[in-house]
This record gives structure tokens, C-alpha cells and sequence, in this order.
């Protein structure tokens, strides 16, 4: 199966070894009484991703492909909350209208209704940004024969490059759908996705959800 991505580049995969990597499409982040509508910051932007999101959810889903969610989420005594974070972000704990902001099992940190996970489908809490900090999300790809990633969630510039950047690291080939993806600034959205670009396309490739789903549609259409 081959994707349509930027740059006229193709992404070449086998859904049978592709995963869907939803990232951090929780309360926290997403609701208005969540942790970073509190903080003043615009979630309405990150917002615009939902619809978008869902439908590449529901494509991947019917096409059998691995759906895996990402959750940003620390422990209550937030013994697995580095020294740096503890310093730089001192909101993470604190009381909030959705329980105490970030922690595991309060409700901001669920994630949103329209994206959360389906029966069967696996979802690892990160204390911190990348999706493989401290998960067995590998562990969980490679024992499926995982070697490609569909990547897509929230912020850009935060976790989805961490977890894009840590994927590459370890050896998967990842696809990045830019329209579910989003970044409270649209500077550093799109920084992100030229650094993707970058020394010869180092970081994998960018395509949307409806080239995506296109591929999808097309593959099953020929499968029959």
C-alpha cells in the first residue's frame, strides 16, 4: 500500500505491520475546563484536529490496522516526574475542575470521548513527552511486528516530535498525518514538519488524513 505524502514523496506500508499512534488527545488538553484552557492557552486550535483525527481513526480501525493511544499521565506522589519538569512545570499535580491536572486515573486525564480507545486497543500512560519514555509501547509494537507508524495527536512541537523523533531511533518508518496534528502556536506546527524534511527526509514523511484514508479505501476496494 502506498500513501501520497509532501514533497511528492510515497509511504510505502503493509497494514498488517503498521500501528496508528494516537497521541495525547486527552481532557487536559482538549476540554475548556482542562488543564491548558486554565493556563489561558488557545485549545480551540488544537481542537480543529478532532474531526480529522476521528476519521483516520475509523479508517484505520476498518481496515484491521493497530490502534495504539498515548497518554500523558504521572503518578499521584509524582515520583516518575523528572527533576526538570518538577522545576519548569509546576502546574502538573495541582487541583483542577478535572481532578488533579495530569495525574493518572483523573478524569482530565481521559482521553476525549470522540478519540478514546475501542474495545482490545492498548493505551500507554507517558511520564513525559515521547511516547517510548518509560512504556512498553515498544514492547507491545514489536510483539505484533510492528515497523511502520502512523503518528498523529497533539501538541506538534511537543510530544508528537519526541515520539517521532524516538520512533526513528528505533528503527520504525513513520508517517506523520499533519491535519491531526496541531500546536497552540501555527509557527511551531510548521517548523516541525520542514524539520521532517530536513537532510534528505530524515524524520519520515508527512501526508494528511485524506490521502491516508484514500489508500486505505483503495486497498480495501482491491481486496475484495
Amino acid at each position: 500500500m502506498e500513501v501520497a505524502c509532501d514533497r511528492d514523496q510515497l509511504y510505502s506500508f503493509d497494514i498488517s505491520r503498521t500501528a496508528l499512534l494516537c497521541v495525547d488527545y486527552q481532557r487536559d488538553f482538549l476540554a475548556a475546563e482542562g488543564m491548558c484552557a486554565i493556563r489561558g492557552l488557545p485549545v480551540d486550535v488544537l481542537a480543529s484536529v478532532i474531526a480529522p483525527a476521528r476519521q483516520a481513526q475509523a479508517a484505520a480501525r476498518s481496515a484491521g490496522m493497530t490502534v495504539a493511544h498515548l497518554r500523558e499521565a504521572y503518578l499521584p506522589d509524582l515520583s516518575d516526574l523528572n527533576a526538570f519538569r518538577k522545576a519548569r512545570d509546576t502546574i502538573v499535580g495541582q487541583p483542577g475542575p478535572l481532578g488533579r491536572f495530569l495525574i493518572r486515573g483523573e478524569p482530565g486525564t481521559q482521553i476525549i470521548p470522540e478519540l478514546a480507545p475501542a474495545a482490545g486497543e492498548v493505551a500507554f500512560d507517558k511520564p513525559g513527552f515521547s511516547g517510548f519514555y518509560r512504556t512498553e509501547l515498544h514492547a507491545a509494537l514489536q510483539a505484533r511486528s510492528v515497523t511502520h507508524l502512523v503518528i498523529m495527536g497533539i501538541t506538534t512541537q511537543c510530544c508528537i516530535e519526541s515520539t517521532l523523533r524516538s520512533a526513528v531511533d528505533l528503527g520504525y518508518f513513520p508517517l506523520l498525518l499533519a491535519d491531526c496534528c496541531a500546536a497552540y502556536e501555527v509557527a511551531h506546527h510548521a517548523a516541525v514538519i520542514e524539520s521532517i524534511f530536513s537532510e534528505n527526509h530524515q524524520f519520515g514523511w508527512v501526508s494528511d488524513s485524506s490521502r491516508f484514508m484514500a489508500a486505505l479505501a483503495t486497498t480495501l476496494s482491491e481486496a475484495r
